[in-house]
């Protein structure tokens, strides 16, 4: 096997696995909200008080889907809209208490699941792990 075999086959391993434990992450933590709601309240954290345009382009959806997804969780009380002070035609998103909440649950959730992991791995696996750890964190680093 020539080298960019090995190399293709290891990116849509890693791929594959990445989305697998990206799935199996969202699974175990959301209590409630569906995983586009967890998205969103992750973005509005992110972009702190971004408008309702950021944040659709941010999620890589419409303004109109965008709108609704905001007016749904509004209702739920995890996020509030505000008029931009600079712009009365722009619409901020800000999390409330309860989203903040929220988010941070889904957090703590998503910690927990890998701890088990973890916790279940010989120390020779865990040491495995943290390297694994690192090589990510460099994988995406920007260029």
């Amino acid at each position: 096997m020539n080298d960019t075999a090995t190399t293709t086959d290891t990116a849509a391993r890693l791929r594959r696995a990445v989305t697998r434990l990206h799935r199996r992450l969202r699974a175990t933590s959301l209590s409630g909200i569906t995983p586009t709601q967890a998205s969103v309240l992750a973005t509005i954290n992110k972009l702190d008080a971004p408008t309702l345009g950021d944040l659709a382009t941010a999620e890589q959806v419409q303004p109109p889907s965008i709108t609704k997804i905001v007016r749904g969780m509004a209702s739920l009380g995890l996020i509030e809209t505000t008029r931009d002070p600079h712009d009365r035609r722009s619409t901020r998103v800000r999390l409330t208490a309860k989203g903040r909440r929220e988010l941070e649950g889904i957090r703590q959730r998503r910690t927990e699941f890998l701890e088990r992991r973890l916790a279940a791995l010989s120390a020779r696996d865990h040491a495995r792990a943290e390297e694994m750890v690192t090589f990510l964190e460099a994988l995406l680093e920007e260029e």
